[in-house]
């Protein structure tokens, strides 16, 4: 007979106990104060008077552990508010069970030593400009502490950074006057480009009064093609000099 069957006898629930272990969990079944086996997912019953039975369920699904708005204070003493995650699985469920009451508060407070752990030995510019880094040294620490727990760690993050306000107005000032020193860099090389060009054209033109003549003829085009032009005759024949240029 099924066991749904017997259960549903008037007397079953006076003999035996009944345990169920739900979908993405399995059971780890101790008899007697000792451990026996892990149980699948599924429904189980044992004699009462026979032995103490006991199923403890441990999920076996991933999840995720967010510790948030927590502060560190990095070598040379600033102290950085951030968040960071972790996603783990269980590996060993009788493990899991038994290394701690509780084995995603203890691997809660393994983050939160880990973080305090790498950052203390970062000074901030150190750890702004290699993140990755710290988050690859936390990522060692937490994953050799979660094997402990018979967890394993899918991933490890560090979210958000949250600097002291003082220290946010200073970097700003500091990135701003780099993009201003940079931008007068560029302008001074352009300036200095300008007058290496106009410094080559003239000494071109001084050594060929040819093309010094064209660059006149040129000049006077352009002038003459913007609009009407007076010319005002003079002692000293302009005129002439005029129709001689053209």
């Amino acid at each position: 007979m099924e066991l749904r069957s017997i259960l549903k006898l008037e007397d079953a629930s006076k003999w035996l106990d009944v345990c169920k272990v739900e979908r993405d969990a399995v059971g780890v079944l101790y008899i007697d104060g000792k451990f026996t086996s892990v149980l699948e997912p599924g429904l189980y019953a044992f004699w009462k008077d026979a032995a103490e039975a006991k199923v403890v369920s441990q999920a076996m699904r991933e999840m995720q552990i967010d510790v948030s708005g927590l502060e560190f204070m990095t070598l040379d003493k600033v102290t950085l508010r951030m968040n960071a995650s972790v996603t783990y699985v269980v590996k060993d469920a009788k493990l899991a069970v038994s290394a701690a009451g509780d084995v995603r508060q203890s691997l809660y407070r393994d983050v939160q030593f880990g973080l305090r752990e790498v950052i203390g030995q970062q000074e901030l510019d150190s750890f702004l400009t290699a993140k990755d880094e710290v988050t690859q040294g936390l990522r060692k620490y937490v994953i050799d502490k979660a094997a402990v727990l018979g967890l394993e760690v899918r991933s490890v993050g560090i979210k958000d950074v949250i600097l002291p306000g003082e220290i946010r107005d200073l970097m700003n000032r500091v990135t701003e006057a780099k993009k201003a020193a940079e931008a007068n860099l560029i302008a001074r090389r352009e300036e200095t480009a300008a007058m290496r060009s106009q410094a080559n054209t003239a000494k071109l033109l001084a050594e060929n009064p040819t093309l010094m003549r064209l660059r006149e003829l040129e000049v006077l085009e352009k002038v003459a093609s913007a609009g009407k032009i007076s010319v005002v005759l003079g002692e000293k024949g302009l005129a002439d000099k005029i129709v001689n240029l053209l």
